[in-house]
């Protein structure tokens, strides 16, 4: 038989045989969307409670989405997109505050510069008793936020409770577009290093540090620390033009690699500050952006990395609309760093259906740290992957001592009401302290007091023996309402062992190689409780 008739008789064969391979996948298919539409039916015909059709099938989209194990995608509702795409864009229509839930009530945390609220004369600490016509008493951050927030140029009326004020502060606004600052503030650090807190990566996450690096620039800065502990992410294009500011035009910030994919993203712009030191912190809260970021940094060997492994969220969600309003939130590749470290951190599902890393290394030994995967960065230095970025310099919090941590067990459970009487205290201090106050003993002793009346049971020994980590809350809040966000920054650096060591190490060097030579000569810091954290 010649060649020819040999491969013409093998493709007659391979055609029946992909044809039939098709035609088991398509009537597999079928099966499993006749199965699908069956039950469907059933249940919404012979179910012993009658249920709403369009109910029905958003549950069995739900199901569906829950059923992929994956903490990432989500299936929107309109209201939930609509949250969504606020908290991620970083602007909205309200009156410019930042609200926490602190015992009875929703407090004012934070009011935004040039809003509705500040104009209006909001202070921090005030409590939200009324919108409207609606009583806050008891509402969570999220239903009071519902009231707040509207179109644009809309009236609404709130009544607040102040301390010191015997009758509630009526105030009316309208509604205006807030833009929530990816930077809150900046600040020096010391006569050469700036301080730069990054909080969201929003859409003008660029923007703000790019003003705090010219800002502080021209205050003498020599040396930035980029703080991004505790920040979640965001928007992506964001975390590659803030990258782009300290790396030069051309670069590879970081490839997605999906199912039918793979995209690089490289820089497009000449860099802001393609030479002055760096050093990024991160830690356990540092997730998605926050990584991108510190880990292209790391890799170029543009900044050195400061604190405890991040979190490891290293997936793509693209995020697609669907009829009626809703929206699907989805997987649809990972990220790596430009030396092909995967960000993605494994996880699995607990009992309590929880997910948690395989391999926890948020406190990692260095007999950990070194049998994970090895990369190189562009000059050569030793980093590591297995997920998550860790660390050049591997810093732990500042430790509580088994007295303060005996103290958060016992208060854990009336959190909200230790912090609304905390905050009532250190109300009562503003005006009358100056920038170098001492906490008062007094001061302690009143907010005990105000809990024995709001009925906490708190043993007194325990309070006591666990009393400097209450002065530790009042001093920051005291310092926070009487003189704002950079004050409590410079009083807390006594506690914040790993911005204290990030200055040590800015001090020994004025190039970025010097900052990697005193990095290294550093030995890791012992793991504890984080002080940082609350109860």
């Amino acid at each position: 038989m010649t060649r020819n008739r040999k491969a013409v008789l093998a493709s007659l064969v391979l055609a029946p045989l992909l044809a039939s391979g098709f035609a088991l996948q398509a009537r597999a298919t079928r099966g499993g969307a006749q199965l699908l539409d069956q039950v469907l039916t059933f249940v919404a015909l012979r179910y012993v409670d009658t249920l709403d059709a369009q109910m029905l099938y958003e549950k069995a989209a739900r199901g569906l989405v829950k059923e992929l194990n994956d903490p990432y995608t989500e299936l929107f509702t309109p209201k939930q997109l609509e949250e969504f795409s606020r908290n991620t864009n970083g602007r909205y229509a309200g009156i410019g505050m930042e609200i926490v839930k602190v015992g009875d009530y929703v407090t004012v945390n934070k009011v935004f510069p040039g809003s509705p609220a500040e104009q209006g004369g909001v202070l921090e600490g005030d409590k939200i008793a009324l919108v409207d016509t609606t009583s806050a008493r008891g509402f969570s951050t999220q239903q009071v936020q519902n009231k707040l927030l509207g179109p644009i140029g809309t009236p609404v009326s709130v009544q607040f409770l102040r301390v010191g004020v015997p009758q509630p502060v009526k105030l009316s606004f309208k509604r205006a577009e807030i833009h929530v600052p990816a930077v809150r503030y900046s600040m020096m650090l010391d006569e050469r290093t700036g301080y730069i807190p990054l909080e969201r990566f929003s859409e003008q996450t660029t923007e703000d540090i790019a003003n705090a690096v010219m800002a502080l620039s021209k205050k003498g800065a020599k040396g930035f620390i980029i703080d991004l502990r505790g920040n979640p992410g965001g928007i992506l294009e964001e975390a590659f033009s803030m990258s782009n500011l300290f790396l030069p035009k051309g670069k590879e910030l970081l490839s997605v690699r999906g199912r039918a994919e793979f995209q690089k993203f490289v820089s497009q712009q000449d860099p802001l500050a393609p030479e002055i030191p760096l050093v990024v912190m991160v830690d356990g809260g540092s997730a998605s952006a926050s990584e991108i970021v510190a880990g292209a940094l790391q890799d170029y060997d543009r900044a050195l990395v400061i604190g405890t492994t991040s979190f490891g969220k290293g997936l793509v969600q693209s995020v697609y609309n669907l009829d009626g309003g809703y929206a699907l939130k989805i997987t649809t590749g990972k990220w790596y760093t430009p030396s092909g470290r995967s960000i993605q951190k494994e996880r699995k599902i607990n009992a309590d259906g929880q997910f948690v890393e395989v391999m926890p290394d948020s406190l990692e030994t260095d007999s950990v740290r070194k049998a994970r995967p090895v990369f190189k960065s562009a000059s050569g230095r030793t980093v590591y992957g297995g997920g998550a970025i860790t660390p050049d310099v591997i810093v732990q919090s500042d430790t509580l001592s088994t007295a303060e941590q005996q103290l958060r067990r016992a208060l854990l459970p009336v959190y909200g009401k230790y912090l609304a009487h905390v905050a009532a205290v250190a109300e009562q201090q503003k005006g009358k302290i100056a920038p170098n106050f001492e906490v008062n003993p007094a001061w302690r002793d009143e907010v005990y007091r105000r809990l024995v009346a709001d009925t906490v049971k708190i043993d007194k020994a325990v309070w006591d023996a666990g009393s400097t980590d209450v002065d530790r809350s009042i001093e920051e809040r005291v310092a926070k309402i009487a003189f704002g966000d950079t004050l409590v920054r410079r009083r807390s650096l006594k506690d914040d062992n790993q911005l204290r060591r990030a200055m040590e190490i800015m001090r020994k060097g004025s190039t970025q190689q010097e900052l990697f030579t005193a990095g290294a000569q550093l030995a890791p810091s012992k793991p504890g409780v984080a002080r940082r954290s609350g109860p």
